[in-house]
C-alpha cells in the first residue's frame, strides 16, 4: 500500500532553480540567513501570483515547481492564509527544511517560467 501523498507547489527564483537539480531534484536548498523561512503553496493559483509578482520583479525570472510530500509529515503544519482563502502555503521553519525535504515523493518538477516577457 502506498502512503497518502499531497502535491504542492513552490515558486523559486533563478538562483534557487538552478540548485534544485544539484540534488537531482530530490530536495531544495537550505535556506539562506535572510530566507527563515520556506513557504510551499497549495495551489497552482498563488504559485503563479508569488513567480510573477515576486520574483521576476526581483530577479527577471520566476518558476514554478511541484513535488509530492507524505501528508503523514505535511500534517504536522498548519496551512495558512496569505490573503484570500485561494493564497494558502506551508511554513516551514529554515532547521526543519531537511526533515521536511525526506518527505518529498518523487522528483521536484519545474513546471513554468515566467519573465518580464511573458510565460514560457
Amino acid at each position: 500500500m502506498t502512503a497518502p501523498t499531497i502535491t504542492l507547489r513552490r515558486p523559486v527564483g533563478p538562483e534557487e532553480r538552478a540548485l534544485v537539480p544539484e540534488s537531482g531534484m530530490r530536495a531544495f536548498p537550505p535556506r539562506r540567513r535572510e530566507q527563515p523561512i520556506f513557504c510551499p503553496a497549495t495551489s497552482e493559483e498563488y504559485r503563479i501570483k508569488i513567480a510573477r509578482d515576486w520574483n521576476v520583479r526581483a530577479s527577471g525570472s520566476g518558476y514554478g515547481t511541484r513535488f509530492g510530500m507524505l501528508k503523514s509529515c505535511l500534517d504536522r503544519y498548519k496551512a495558512e492564509t496569505a490573503g484570500s482563502r485561494a493564497h494558502q502555503q506551508y511554513r516551514i521553519r529554515a532547521e526543519d527544511l531537511e526533515n521536511f525535504g525526506a518527505a518529498i515523493v518523487g522528483d521536484i518538477e519545474i513546471t513554468r517560467e515566467h519573465s518580464a516577457q511573458g510565460d514560457a
